[in-house]
């Protein structure tokens, strides 16, 4: 018999992004508001339809470029100005998650430094940096701080993924330093690991661990007072990917 699309029922692949950076100490993800139904109106991760002639990282770097402005940098060169590490998460296929057809979406997580206010793109009417903590425990983020609809479709459960992804990463590879400026000091360095973990750590302890670990951090040789203070050393990503010892996540 010959293939008759008509024969199944509708189908659709989708990309959704956990896009996440630190800014003001806080672990933050990108949140778009919707202009389009479903959900039109509720905060949701950016994403969209993979189209017929992308494979599905170029289906992520395209809707991270529209939706937000931001672009993806390949993790192996040094990193870009406005650039994001990108990579695939997960995959999610509920039959419920969307209401317009059975729709499977393949989330990828990127991470980026400090940016300023992304632009909205595509079907976002809005876009914005938010704390994960608001996004994932409080049903939402307004810009007046008042409680809102929940995140829609099942980005909430997406989103969670994808910061536990960021926390899990960064004890034993250099993917921390995706956060981080091409320079940056190992105070800055500890920020991020503050920021993302959520805990305090010893600072004696932090620049003794990271400084030797092979191939974490290479000194640039320069120095900055930005941070306020006496000069502190500059470094930059070593070559390494993995991190042995691991950077362990403290109890809490």
């Amino acid at each position: 018999m010959p293939y008759d699309p008509s024969a199944f029922p509708p189908f659709a692949v989708t990309v959704d992004l956990v896009v996440l950076t630190v800014r003001r100490h806080a672990l933050c993800a990108l949140a778009v508001r919707r202009g389009e139904p479903p959900f039109q109106g509720r905060w949701a991760l950016p994403g969209g339809f993979v189209r017929a002639d992308e494979d599905l990282s170029q289906a992520a770097a395209r809707e991270l470029a529209e939706e937000t402005g931001l672009r993806a940098h390949d993790p192996a060169v040094p990193a870009q100005d406005n650039g994001a590490h990108l990579e695939q998460l997960a995959t999610y296929g509920d039959p419920k998650r969307d209401p317009r057809m059975r729709v499977v979406s393949v989330a990828h997580l990127a991470l980026a430094p400090d940016l300023p206010a992304p632009r909205a793109g595509g079907d976002a009417s809005n876009a914005r940096w938010a704390p994960v903590e608001e996004l994932l425990h409080q049903g939402g983020y307004g810009r007046d701080g008042d409680p809102v609809a929940p995140l829609a479709f099942d980005h909430a459960q997406i989103l969670s993924d994808g910061v536990e992804r960021a926390r899990s990463k960064i004890e034993y590879s250099s993917l921390a330093t995706a956060f981080c400026p091409t320079e940056f000091t190992v105070g800055e360095l500890r920020r991020v690991y503050e920021a993302v973990w959520g805990v305090a750590l010893d600072p004696r302890n932090f620049h003794r661990k990271v400084t030797g670990t092979p191939g974490f951090l290479v000194p640039t040789g320069g120095t900055t007072t930005r941070q306020g203070g006496r000069p502190a050393q500059l470094f930059r990503a070593g070559g390494a990917t993995l991190l042995n010892p691991p950077m362990l996540r403290p109890e809490v």
